[in-house]
């Protein structure tokens, strides 16, 4: 699904030499690589602060101490995304709040938070699912109306943007009151193990994050707040200094991908391709930055989905299916409150959606091979 070793060749030299360079000085822990990569990050995202911290699960519930969140709180956020996003809320004492997802974006319903918020819900968490941004112009407004908190969840889709309806783009995880990012390796942009950031303009927000993510001190030994230990380590910070740089042309390598796949599937009534919202036609999607393609999911319709991923198995294409079991429905999150007929497109792409293999070192031969299976077995 991610070819890491080819995307390490191209960037070799520097990271070798940046790992060398933190062992050599032996600051592992918050070091001069760890505030370097913050400051570098802050001026690509055109944010104020940018907080790194141990991975895009801490990011998150981070986040929401930050805000000072209380247990009973309500907290809304799809059902149809990965568990970490209802998990850090359900550690915290919250009340996870799911509701349905669009069906052609796949991201967080409009319509459907509406419906859901009462008098006890304080905050809203759009994922910016699979690289496409969620429709932040009209969340804002909801949250603007009710005076909520939005926390952008930007695992998925760091270094795209967001184009509001007045013109205006700004870079996804700058347009809430705080998000969270993840540097998984197999993320847009990944570090060598895990990693994270909280980014924010809100620099009273900011500060009180500082304190949290590191034992809640802001002096030595001075224990300000309640806190949690999770600090970004210097070696993945040079790993991620190494590559951000390469940000731009990572997103770029992929939409170019996810235009050629989109080409490809084109006219296929039964292949449902993803969709984005810039100018850009279909056979020119790399000129699109709404959509940095984390994921290149399909919707498979009138066919078999989960033969079609055995298939491709078989033939050594690897695929996945994001997700196969929707939130409401896990056992650790059950609640009496949710009602199937809240769920209805959500309980429908579970059974439809598949992703094909999206990396920054896809090559033409490689996406005609792929294609041309999907092709071949669903016109069976």
């Amino acid at each position: 699904m991610v070819d890491l070793k080819g995307q390490y060749a191209a960037i070799k030299e520097r990271v070798d030499s940046s790992i060398l360079n933190v062992i050599e000085n032996t600051a592992f822990v918050n070091g001069p690589e760890v505030h370097a990569f913050q400051k570098e990050l802050e001026e690509y995202l055109n944010v104020k602060n940018v907080i790194p911290c141990a991975n895009g699960t801490d990011a998150l519930q981070i986040a929401m101490m930050g805000l000072g969140l209380k247990p009973g709180d309500e907290v809304i956020t799809a059902d149809f995304t990965f568990a970490a996003t209802v998990e850090v809320i359900a550690l915290l004492g919250l009340t996870p709040v799911l509701v349905d997802v669009d069906p052609v974006t796949f991201n967080i319903d409009v319509e459907a938070i509406k419906n859901a918020i009462t008098p006890n819900t304080k905050a809203i968490v759009p994922v910016h699912l699979f690289g496409l941004a969620a429709n932040m112009d009209e969340i804002m407004d909801l949250a603007n109306e009710h005076n909520l908190y939005v926390i952008e969840d930007n695992a998925q889709g760091i270094g795209g943007y967001y184009t509001s309806k007045d013109g205006s783009k700004k870079k996804t995880g700058t347009i809430g009151h705080v998000a969270s990012t993840s540097f998984f390796p197999s993320k847009n942009l990944g570090c060598y193990g895990d990693g994270g950031a909280i980014f924010t303009n809100d620099d009273e927000l900011a500060h009180m994050i500082r304190g949290i993510v590191n034992h809640g001190m802001y002096e030595r030994y001075h224990h300000d707040v309640v806190g949690v230990n999770s600090r970004l380590d210097s070696i993945q910070a040079a790993v991620l200094r190494a590559k951000l740089p390469n940000l731009d042309s990572y997103n770029k390598a992929r939409r170019t991908a996810a235009a050629k796949y989109t080409k490809a599937f084109k006219d296929r009534e039964n292949i449902i391709t993803p969709t984005c919202f810039c100018d850009a036609s279909d056979t020119n999607k790399e000129n699109c930055d709404c959509h940095v393609y984390h994921q290149y999911t399909l919707k498979i319709v009138n066919s078999d989905r989960d033969a079609l991923a055995k298939h491709l198995n078989e033939n050594g294409i690897p695929c996945g299916v994001y997700y196969p079991i929707p939130l409401h429905l896990q056992k650790a999150y059950l609640d009496v409150r949710y009602k199937e007929e809240n769920f209805t497109v959500t309980n429908q792409l579970i059974k439809e959606v598949i992703s094909l293999p999206m990396h920054t070192e896809l090559d033409d031969e490689q996406i005609e091979y792929i294609t041309s299976m999907v092709i071949n077995f669903v016109n069976k």
